[in-house]
């Protein structure tokens, strides 16, 4: 329940979960589908709301800190009941959050939506199924809940920063059935993923490679370990390892490396690419990265022309320079290759 100020109203608003003021994966597209309202919670709500481009009113929470989802779903109930359409993007965080508040608000959750709009009274969405391969239609005669997956085009800005509101919570919420009030688990501390191994779309950093990484001549041997030699590059720089589909499909790397409209959406702060071109299954999938760094022969590639540095040489040969220099293991199946 709110203690002062406006609140949210109207047929949908987004609801994002800030860490330390950043912003997960999806955030500005669940906000643009919501028409341009938001909530953010969590720790460094205020911050994350302000960098939110696609929101024209923004609602922050004041001390809600890291508190779990049941509890977070308890204190929203109040200010969501009146909005038919409420959207979480389908982070971690957001995953966690939304079927607590589709229960807590006695609605259906629709999760795992490219597309979901309000149309009069009804809710109509797009869900993909079957590892991104089947997508079902869905309606709901009322109030829903719905989970964003990223990925698609990213939102415009609206051209002027949000209007920032604090909205303030209380403690508990309104009381609940038992098979809805679910106590928290305890937390004992806040690990930082590993890079080599979170999930792909939550990566900040991200190095990817092509076709055009593997060295001319090369079998699917020391393929493979072009990739495993990437992977412990972006390691060492607290980075995670991408790959374009013609990689993943020679499987030179595994399938869950896959960026693209096929393969998972990333969003991430930095994105260096090595022997990439740049066609457009691939970038489809890169959305909108604050930095992009090239390594290509080709001057004239796709992704040449879309990086903020372009530098025109031989990728594998400067992976393996930057290999050398981080003090990463070059692989053995590397060593009698010249590059």
């Amino acid at each position: 329940m709110t203690t002062g100020g406006t609140q949210p109203a109207g047929p949908a608003v987004a609801v994002v979960v800030a860490r330390q003021g950043r912003l997960p994966a999806g955030a500005a597209a669940a906000v643009a589908e919501a028409g341009g309202q938001v909530i953010v919670v969590g720790s460094g709500a205020e911050e994350a709301a302000a960098a939110l481009t696609a929101a024209v009113s923004a609602w922050w929470t004041p001390a809600t800190g890291e508190a779990g989802p049941a509890a977070l779903a308890a204190r929203l109930v109040a200010v969501l009941t009146p909005i038919p359409l409420v959207i979480l993007p389908a982070s971690p965080d957001g995953r966690d959050l939304a079927p607590r508040l589709a229960a807590a608000l006695d609605r259906p959750l629709l999760a795992g939506a490219i597309r979901v709009r309000q149309e009069g009274a009804a809710v109509r969405a797009d869900l993909l199924r079957v590892d991104g391969r089947v997508i079902v239609p869905v309606e709901s005669a009322g109030p829903v809940v719905a989970t964003l997956l990223p990925g698609g085009p990213a939102p415009a800005p609206v051209g002027s920063p949000p209007t920032l509101t604090p909205l303030y919570l209380s403690p508990s919420g309104p009381a609940q059935p038992d098979a809805v009030r679910q106590p928290d688990p305890e937390v004992l501390a806040l690990i930082e993923p590993d890079p080599a191994t979170m999930d792909l779309a939550d990566a900040t950093r991200v190095l990817g490679g092509g076709a055009g990484l593997v060295p001319r001549g090369a079998d699917d041997e020391e393929a493979r370990a072009i990739f495993t030699l990437l992977a412990g590059v972006a390691a060492a720089l607290g980075a995670s390892m991408g790959a374009t589909r013609v990689v993943t499909d020679a499987g030179w790397t595994g399938h869950e490396r896959q960026i693209g409209t096929t393969g998972v959406a990333v969003d991430p702060e930095l994105y260096v690419a090595f022997g990439v071109s740049g066609a457009s299954q691939h970038t489809g999938g890169l959305g909108h990265p604050d930095h992009v760094v090239s390594v290509n022969t080709d001057p004239s590639a796709p992704m040449t022309a879309r990086a903020d540095l372009a530098l025109v040489t031989d990728a594998s040969a400067l992976l393996v320079r930057l290999a050398e220099r981080l003090g990463v293991e070059i692989p053995a199946a590397l060593k009698e290759i010249r590059v």
